[in-house]
């Protein structure tokens, strides 16, 4: 069993109103503790942004939701539920897949209507090796779900066990371009369950295949959409913990932590003070790493990952044909990698992610409209610091120029905003990334930043830069994590 803090924990302030903020604040309150969350925002949310365009509901953030069953234990903690405060729309297809050829297709979370669309797409054969990539995938999540990814470590021996066994048997430890290839010889069946490596921060050949598990979350388990926008996940849980107890102060920035020794003894702001016996910092890397004046050594310095470009468009009308999430890949493939993660470079045939989600929820945006985001992957500012000031603007009219030549974007669309690496990193993103620490080998499992950053003290970490990492179920098991480091 993972460490927890010693001494008093009763009372807890969480920085930041993030999913992880939230995520820890519900399962701190429902053990018991007082809780007091700090958000320098208006309003809950953290990178699960939102902005307001003459009458589109905008998210600036992700897009993507799944493994619901996350949201529903954080609402349990304090004994509401999800179907009470959320209206989760399942999508089919999880999402539209289009290629350079001119093919594409539908991908089904349905295991029978996903094999039927395989065959016909690319023959009975890749079929039959798509059944045996589900079960593969599904198995993986299996031996993965509790003991790697809903799990902290105290060191790397914590791993030791029948699942690493396991995991090692079903290839969790190779590459996740050649574990995917064993199933699937169809190239562009391939990029369809790899491409998600890039949320992970590295390219399909270099991830772990263990990686494969973010596959099944979107291609086995399902994406959902919350009707009223992706926003309305973070209101539904800054609700329910209010309800609960929770108190939230918005408008406020902290900027320091008062200790007695090794512990914090309050958090202070630019005007009040907050006195607590623990703190769980839901900042992000650069914001904890500020306000614990460093971060524990590490024998190289992290690696970020790649950054996006997000460019979000008010369109008359939708291309027939287009999905909620539509992916559009282009011809290359490795080389997009290469030049994004090593070269620092602007991807010369981008694959790009066309996201509409007025297709399923009309009411974000005015009658005779629809809200689009368009985004694209881009070197962070670390290994490419682009004047994104200058270049920001060019750009997102090329992405818009090549989704409409691509025939996915209607040409009379307008552009509502535009945000680069240099957005990112105003909201305090370390190295203008939303997707943080890459997962590479070395900033995986034990070797990513732990939780419990330093063996004597009462601060915990919550987020993306932590355990178990990315995406929005990585985020939610990080702030239950970080609310069990300071059971009582």
């Amino acid at each position: 069993m993972a460490r927890v803090v010693k001494g008093r924990t009763d009372s807890v302030v969480v920085v930041g109103a993030g999913l992880a903020g939230l995520s820890a604040a519900l399962h701190l309150r429902g053990a018991g503790h007082e809780v007091t969350v700090l958000e320098q925002r208006a309003h809950p949310g953290g990178l699960a942004g939102r902005l307001d365009v003459a009458g589109h509901l905008v998210d600036t953030g992700p897009t993507v939701l799944t493994m619901p069953e996350l949201l529903e234990d954080a609402f349990a903690a304090v004994g509401a539920r999800l179907a009470d405060h959320l209206d989760l729309v399942p999508l089919h297809p999880a999402y539209r897949a289009e290629f350079a050829d001119g093919s594409g297709l539908d991908v089904h979370t349905d295991a029978a209507a996903m094999r039927q669309e395989v065959a016909e797409f690319a023959g009975r054969r890749e079929a039959e090796g798509y059944l045996a990539l589900r079960a593969w995938l599904t198995r993986l999540h299996e031996v993965e779900r509790d003991r790697f990814l809903g799990a902290s470590f105290d060191s790397p021996l914590d791993l030791l066990g029948r699942d690493l066994v396991t995991l090692a048997r079903l290839g969790g430890f190779g590459s996740l371009a050649r574990a995917v290839g064993r199933f699937l010889r169809d190239d562009r069946l391939r990029r369809v369950f790899t491409f998600q490596a890039l949320y992970a921060g590295v390219a399909p050949a270099d991830a772990l295949a263990a990686y494969a598990v973010i596959a099944y979350m979107d291609t086995v388990a399902g994406v959902w959409f919350p009707r009223g926008g992706m926003r309305a996940v973070p209101r539904a849980l800054a609700d329910a913990a209010t309800a609960a107890g929770v108190r939230f102060h918005y408008d406020i920035e902290v900027v320091g932590l008062e200790r007695a020794g090794s512990r914090v003894t309050a958090v202070r702001t630019a005007t009040d003070r907050f006195p607590c016996d623990a703190v769980v910092l839901a900042t992000g890397p650069a914001g904890s790493t500020r306000l614990l004046g460093g971060a524990p050594r590490r024998p190289r310095p992290l690696r970020w990952s790649p950054s996006a470009v997000v460019v979000h468009l008010s369109a008359p009308r939708v291309v027939a044909g287009l999905g909620h999430h539509t992916i559009s890949f282009g011809s290359a493939w490795e080389g997009t990698f290469d030049e994004i993660i090593r070269r620092g470079r602007l991807m010369s045939d981008p694959s790009l992610l066309l996201t509409t989600p007025t297709l399923t929820d009309p009411g974000l945006a005015p009658p005779g409209r629809h809200l689009q985001y368009a985004l694209a992957p881009c070197p962070n500012l670390d290994v490419a610091p682009i004047r994104w000031d200058r270049v920001g603007p060019r750009y997102a009219e090329e992405i818009v120029g090549e989704l409409v030549c691509r025939k996915l974007l209607d040409p009379g669309v307008d552009v509502l905003a535009v945000v680069t690496p240099d957005d990112w990193a105003a909201a305090g993103q370390a190295a203008g990334t939303p997707f943080s620490a890459a997962h590479t080998f070395t900033q995986t499992g034990p070797f990513r930043p732990r939780n419990l950053p330093f063996r004597e003290g009462n601060v915990v970490l919550a987020g993306s830069g932590t355990t178990p990492g990315v995406g929005i179920p990585p985020v939610l098991v990080s702030g239950r994590l970080a609310a069990e480091r300071l059971r009582r």
